[in-house]
């Protein structure tokens, strides 16, 4: 039982350090880590707090908060970049 709950807290920590180190979305350390964005979310909301690295959790936070801000404009962009390709592959 003890290697299981050691390699989950390394995980969140790894999971944690990599959305710091690259300020990287939920999405996109899910699929660096090859996990559900449900788990992701968890650990490093959750996890962290209950392992009491406060510091990390709000550095987190803040960029989830920003990601989670930014998040119409990238919708938007990606919508405007889809139309813009489909009238350019109906113009050919």
């Amino acid at each position: 039982m003890r290697k299981d709950y050691a390699s989950i807290a390394q995980r969140i920590v790894d999971e944690a350090d990599y959305c710091i180190r690259n300020k990287s979305t939920i999405r996109q350390t899910a699929k660096k880590f090859g996990i559900s964005k449900s788990i992701v979310h968890d650990d490093i909301t959750n996890g962290l707090i209950a392992l009491h690295l406060t510091d990390k959790a709000t550095k987190v936070r803040q960029i989830l908060d920003h990601n989670k801000a930014e998040a119409p404009n990238r919708g938007g962009m990606a919508t405007k970049r889809k139309y813009a390709a489909l009238a350019t592959s109906k113009s050919k």
